[in-house]
């Protein structure tokens, strides 16, 4: 083989399709990540509710392509000698880095929230507590957001004599236009889920959530408040913005380490009309494939990037659509019902097949 080495970190949206884009051109490339098979994210809460979801191998995405891929996790980044370490004691030199380590489920300061809470991650570890009780009831799933919404109304649809409660510091669905969170509301209430917003949880027990206005009893809770950047980056020196991502210019690059690309939830990417983008499988691809065309001459150009609208999955039959501007500003209409959920099992079922 010719041609530098680029090794990349991260098997996710923006991982994988970066490596497997790159792995078209002349570099040798080596990508280091512990999973075997893909991690469909966002279908997360499917499994909770003991769906079938597909997962590719990894291999299978990189079949063809100039990539070796070492099923481990890195350690450590040793960003002076460019060198990773990894948990199986290998350590690998490379000329450039795609640091795509992406987010995780944040705990914050709640008391009890890590250890007494089911985080999305850990979404077969839920449906087995959940099939597995010895009686219906009640689950509490923290997060008024995509995750949490998604979340509850696939427990509640799945599992109908438990009592689904969804618990929000502000409004379910509040970023949503009207329509959009009328019907969200709409649809948690026909599935029999309950809806407490405007309750900050302060602390999680075994018997449940302590919020500023009570508690909120609950057998099973399950945390989708927030997420947070992965730590490597700032521990190993990558100059981060104030929420842990990285910071990077217009071609993705670390405005400390040029030598080093960040993409992905990693990336506190800023692209001008739009400002930064949020954390989304939807601006993780994007930033992979383009990073692969940088990185094999394929494009010089800056990353550019525009929002056209949002899914979130609202059970088995039912999703909402929500069109947004370019600028991620939302629009009044919306698309739901079978239509919906068209869409939206469209846009996820084709995420794999768009990796290569």
């Amino acid at each position: 083989m010719t041609g530098k080495h680029i090794v990349v970190i991260g098997a996710g949206y923006a991982g994988l399709s970066a490596a497997a884009g790159i792995g078209r051109g002349q570099d040798r490339v080596t990508l280091i990540a512990p999973e075997q098979r893909f991690h469909h994210r966002v279908r997360q809460h499917e499994i909770a509710a003991g769906h079938r979801v597909a997962r590719p191998d990894v291999a299978h995405v990189l079949r063809g392509r100039r990539v070796t891929h070492l099923a481990t996790r890195v350690t450590e980044l040793d960003l002076a000698a460019r060198k990773v370490a990894t948990e199986d004691g290998g350590r690998l030199a490379y000329d450039t880095l795609v640091y795509a380590l992406g987010s995780r489920t944040a705990w914050g300061t709640v008391p009890g929230a890590a250890e007494h809470a089911y985080s999305a991650e850990r979404a077969e570890e839920l449906r087995r507590r959940i099939a597995g009780a010895p009686a219906p009831g009640t689950v509490a799933v923290v997060g008024g957001g995509a995750t949490g919404i998604e979340l509850a109304t696939e427990l509640a649809e799945a599992y109908p004599a438990w009592q689904v409660r969804l618990v929000a510091a502000g409004r379910v669905g509040g970023w949503l236009s009207e329509r959009g969170r009328a019907h969200v509301l709409k649809v948690l209430g026909r599935l029999g889920a309950r809806v407490d917003e405007e309750r900050r949880v302060v602390a999680v027990t075994a018997e449940g959530l302590e919020t500023d206005g009570g508690p909120i009893p609950a057998d099973v809770v399950v945390w989708a408040a927030s997420l947070e950047a992965h730590p490597l980056a700032a521990e190993a020196g990558l100059a981060v913005a104030e929420d842990g991502r990285a910071l990077v210019d217009g071609h993705l690059r670390s405005l400390s380490h040029p030598e080093v690309h960040v993409v992905g939830d990693a990336a506190a990417v800023e692209v001008p009309g739009i400002g930064r983008l949020r954390m989304a499988c939807a601006t993780a691809m994007p930033q992979g494939r383009y990073l692969a065309k940088l990185l094999t001459g394929r494009t010089a150009e800056p990353f550019a990037f525009r929002y056209a609208l949002q899914c979130i999955s609202l059970g088995r039959g039912e999703a909402l659509v929500q069109l947004i501007h370019p600028d991620d500003s939302v629009r009044p209409r919306v698309v739901t019902g079978a239509l919906g959920r068209l869409v939206k099992a469209g846009i996820v079922k084709g995420l794999p097949l768009s990796l290569r």
